[in-house]
């Protein structure tokens, strides 16, 4: 198991000249980095993998943001664009030695609203048509895509992991795995580590966040059952903190972060890597 950080903590969009924060990064001790790639041509992946490497860091997940345009459940121009850029990213993710693309790789976020039973099937039948092609790249290029359910108000269509087990069921792909994050399921499940042993070996990224976005244990959530959980299914994939402030302003408006959560941003990843390590029972490098 690693321990990572999302860098939308820092920066908003990452950009090749972002890797100045790689040093620090791995000054606190993070194993992997978790790369929010918004569009593709923000980075050289080439340099990007360059730096990691000089700072013995892993590049361990690229981050699909799935903004305007981009959505599989969408119109025929929505979902040629976003596959072009999950495609693109998946090239990207071989170039920067990292096994997975992670995401709410299914629709735009933030597209809410109520939907027929009639409409609702279509929109699964279309994510499905869209991902399994991808899915069948992404196995020849050896990358995993690991779906993220969001909260309701993120999106209305997959919020549970019961709904992205159907999901993954439904693509077909060993290629395709679960992604699940502990803000979003402290709202949308009804007890966290059920949902993990549920998940079971599909469960191939872990987002650990404060209940209210800042720092993963400090905040009103019981953490040993989640661990227990974890430990439980043998997970051995990364465990990344996906927090976010008002000190990166699209990120905070887009997140709704209105509010300070923590004195920094510093702060979150320091003592939220320290939380991690207790947690775990894992002794800090």
């Amino acid at each position: 198991m690693r321990f990572g950080i999302n860098s939308f903590l820092f920066t908003s969009p990452f950009t090749t000249a972002s890797v100045k924060l790689f040093p620090q990064f791995k000054k606190w001790g993070f194993d992997t980095l978790e790369l929010p790639v918004e569009a593709p041509e923000h980075i050289d992946p080439v340099k990007v993998k360059a730096a990691a490497d000089k700072h013995g860091l892993v590049i361990g997940s690229i981050c699909a943001c799935m903004g305007p345009g981009r959505d599989f459940r969408g119109t025929p121009e929505e979902q040629a664009t976003a596959t072009t850029y999950v495609q693109t990213l998946i090239d990207q993710a071989v170039i920067l030695g990292c096994p997975s693309v992670i995401g709410p790789i299914y629709s735009v976020v933030g597209r809410i609203g109520s939907h027929t039973d009639a409409e609702k099937k279509e929109h699964f039948a279309l994510v499905v048509k869209n991902l399994k092609p991808l899915a069948k790249y992404a196995e020849s290029k050896g990358v995993t895509l690991c779906i993220e359910p969001l909260n309701r108000f993120e999106t209305d269509f997959l919020n549970t992991c019961d709904q992205g087990l159907k999901l993954i069921k439904a693509i077909g792909s060993k290629a395709v795995k679960l992604h699940l994050d502990t803000f979003h399921m402290n709202i949308e499940e009804k007890n966290q580590a059920v949902a993990i042993k549920k998940a079971g070996p599909l469960l191939a990224h872990f987002h650990a966040c404060g209940t209210d976005r800042g720092t993963p244990g400090n905040d009103s959530l019981d953490w040993k059952p989640i661990v227990a959980a974890l430990k439980s299914i043998k997970y051995s994939g990364d465990v990344v903190i996906e927090s976010f402030t008002t000190d990166v302003k699209v990120i905070a408006r887009a997140a709704a972060i209105w509010r300070r959560m923590e004195p920094t941003r510093n702060e979150i990843a320091v003592q939220g890597l320290k939380n991690l390590h207790q947690f775990f029972g894992r002794k800090k490098k």
